[in-house]
């Protein structure tokens, strides 16, 4: 980054990668967000898999602590396993390299960035006419969607209307899960559906739960992604500093 040197702290962004466009643009954004945040503070941004830089290619090119942090709101594979693999491969080819992975961004609640974005799509007074349709990305970790589930009921406490979750990755069959999940809604007494996404960029995934919902209840309102809203900017630095608690300038 311009006008810091070799020697300032680094804070490695790690988001997974996309094939849609929208997707590495948004991190860019984050990582452009946390740069401010962070004054004084080296931000660097890498993928797992389909941009570039890819991770390894990154942290080849840094040396030092390095502070990874996870751009990742489930708790599953890519954390728990794929990038401490990364991590350790990197620090065995570059003994001068010393990366710390944080825990993912989505430790930190993600419900009232998503209040606000479906605000900002048309739910501001929600009412017992409302339901929503949360959606993430699903794992094959059951820890990792438990989590994902809960941050549905927290969404739900904190609007006081019903939450459905669905996982994009497995919809089932035409969509099969976006359909049972409006038609648990509509029983629950909802005529306003609102979808309310958990994930950091609009993409493939985003637009396969809403083709399905606008096939089953047109009309429905949709959020926006998270993107670089200022909670999630609040859990980066948040999870930065627990990791290297000496104050930076």
């Amino acid at each position: 980054m311009p006008g810091l040197g070799e020697g300032a702290p680094v804070l490695l962004l790690a988001a997974h990668g996309s094939r849609d466009v929208r997707f590495a643009a948004t991190a860019r954004r984050v990582a452009v967000a946390a740069t401010t945040a962070l004054p004084g503070v080296r931000v660097e941004l890498a993928y797992l898999d389909l941009n570039e830089p890819l991770l390894p290619d990154a942290l080849d090119a840094l040396t030092g602590d390095v502070t990874v942090v996870p751009l990742l709101f489930g708790d599953g594979y890519h954390s728990k396993t794929d990038l401490p693999e990364i991590l350790d491969r990197a620090a065995a080819r570059n003994p001068r390299l010393r990366p710390h992975q944080t825990p993912v961004i989505g430790v930190h609640s993600p419900v009232p960035a998503l209040i606000d974005r479906l605000a900002e799509a048309g739910l501001r007074a929600p009412s017992t006419r409302d339901g929503v349709l949360m959606y993430a990305v699903g794992s094959s970790d059951a820890g990792s969607d438990a989590s994902v589930r809960a941050r549905g009921r927290e969404l739900s406490r904190a609007l006081g209307v019903p939450v459905e979750t669905v996982f994009a990755t497995r919809l089932g069959p035409d969509g099969a899960a976006v359909r049972e999940a409006v038609a648990r809604l509509r029983g629950a007494g909802a005529s306003r559906i609102a979808a309310s996404p958990l994930f950091l960029s609009a993409g493939l995934l985003t637009e396969r739960v809403e083709r399905v919902l606008d096939d089953v209840a047109p009309g429905s309102l949709v959020a926006g992604p998270i993107a670089a809203h200022p909670g999630l900017i609040s859990a980066i630095t948040e999870l930065y500093r627990a990791a290297v608690p000496v104050p930076v300038a």
